[in-house]
């Protein structure tokens, strides 16, 4: 008989609603029991026989095996540590945590108490990011040289969400949009020898960065990362080059806009990006050169809920360890100081 994992969110908003709480669902594996709402029972509305629960102590009491920690960044090492603390698993959103040093206190915590501990970076199974990984296992471009992950938008405008726009230490679109492309680039290319970046303010009236460059220096290669909201016209969000050719792919991955719509994710054709959005491939294959799209890779956050399920389980390995959390958290806190300093922060 398939063991249920109980699990209960910390928040209902739009990261409970579109995120989780769907792939909760479709997973046989899981009973969602409810969420932490301090005033709006707005969970009950979608999920009638769930819980809206008043209290974070009253979540730490219930017989919730895995708690997900998706509340503003600020909050996360102080409920996680709560979580792990009433012996229950977490699963983290992104930015783990505001530092390095609160993400190494939770991995310890969490490895100390024989506790699951997973970091909620559900763009590893982005249908573009697993056609770029795809590419990059068939050796298809030779060894390589450089990289660039990007992950623009065209929004101008400061956020309604007033915990993303004050002067917090988990606001700005280092700790927003950061973590996706670092871990991405952490995923297909391994932790780096040393780390530059320009982390800027430029919208107007904004407190918090909202622009950021960084650089990831390998001995044999460079990897740019680059994260704004003034690319009104994308730019491939993928631009891989390496000794034999070259791979463009533009950011495809539907699954967010197609939550965002209320549609339920399924196991079939779920996260499948049209054929406009295919990737090109400009390489040399067995001495002939070839100039080609490489059709897209279905995409399924369904996956990354499957690896907790399988972790809690089996014991398997998290599908995102809080090792792979903290190495992140280090990019970061590397990246603040290298643009404080105008230097190069080695690792």
């Amino acid at each position: 008989m398939q063991k249920t994992i109980k699990t209960a969110l910390l928040s209902y908003g739009m990261s409970g609603k579109v995120f989780h709480a769907p792939f909760l669902e479709l997973h046989p594996g899981f009973e969602l029991l409810g969420s932490w709402e301090r005033s709006k029972h707005l969970i009950q509305q979608d999920y009638p026989q769930v819980k809206s629960y008043a209290s974070l102590e009253e979540v730490l009491a219930s017989d919730a095996d895995l708690v997900i920690v998706n509340t503003p960044v600020d909050t996360h090492y102080e409920f996680t540590k709560k979580v792990l603390g009433a012996g229950k698993h977490a699963l983290v959103e992104k930015a783990f945590t505001t530092t390095a040093a609160e993400a190494e206190e939770l991995r310890d915590l969490a490895k100390s108490k024989g506790l699951k501990l997973t970091v909620y970076q559900n763009r590893r199974w982005d249908s573009d990011l697993k056609t770029v990984k795809d590419v990059l296992d068939k050796s298809l471009l030779g060894e390589i040289v450089e990289a660039e992950i990007r992950f623009d938008r065209y929004n101008p405008i400061l956020s309604p969400k007033a915990w993303k726009e004050s002067a917090n230490a988990g606001a700005g679109v280092l700790k927003d949009l950061g973590p996706h492309i670092i871990d991405q680039a952490l995923y297909l290319f391994g932790y780096p020898e040393a780390v530059s970046a320009d982390v800027r303010t430029i919208r107007e009236n904004s407190l918090v960065d909202d622009n950021i460059d960084i650089i990831l220096f390998y001995a044999d290669k460079r990897v740019k990362l680059h994260a704004g909201f003034f690319n009104r016209e994308q730019l491939p969000a993928y631009i891989i080059q390496g000794r034999k050719g070259s791979f463009f792919k533009l950011r495809g991955d539907l699954q967010e806009d197609t939550l965002k719509t209320g549609a339920k994710p399924n196991l079939a054709d779920w996260g499948t990006e049209p054929e406009s959005l295919s990737g090109l491939l400009h390489t040399e294959i067995n001495g002939e050169v070839v100039r080609k799209t490489i059709p897209t890779l279905q995409g399924n956050y369904y996956d990354i809920f499957d690896g907790v399920y399988k972790a809690i389980t089996e014991d398997a390995p998290e599908p995102v360890t809080a090792e792979d959390g903290v190495r992140i958290m280090k990019i970061i806190d590397a990246a603040i100081a290298s643009s404080e300093q105008k230097c190069v922060i080695n690792l």
